[in-house]
């Protein structure tokens, strides 16, 4: 799995990378065949100070692209509001298959005879 954590307007530090990396932890849990993940931070330059902090996150898995963003006055917010959302995408994304290939099974094994 390859993991990119980028910056725009905002320099990543090294608490910051390893608060994101933890959090993204989590769905390596629940689904391990993750390709990549990006990681875009940024401070948006507006007058509006509630929702100036955006995180973003592309998460590449074997079939689909997810993609889920969050904007927050707070960063660690945002990312916290992100890893939920990409959580909730990657778990959904995982019961789709399981589900697909039961359904597929069930089909194929043939009915008794009454």
């Amino acid at each position: 799995m390859n993991l990119t954590i980028s910056g725009h307007h905002l320099e990543v530090t090294p608490a910051l990378r390893t608060y994101v990396i933890s959090k993204l932890d989590r769905i390596t849990r629940h689904f391990d065949q993750l390709v990549d993940i990006k990681v875009l931070l940024t401070v948006q330059k507006q007058k509006q100070k509630e929702k100036r902090q955006r995180a973003e996150c592309n998460v590449r898995v074997k079939g689909s692209d997810l993609f889920a963003q969050s904007c927050h006055a707070d960063l660690y917010a945002a990312v916290d509001e992100l890893v939920d959302k990409i959580d909730r995408k990657v778990v959904r994304h995982k019961e789709c298959l399981q589900d697909h290939h039961f359904e597929a099974r069930r089909r194929e094994q043939p009915q008794p005879a009454v």
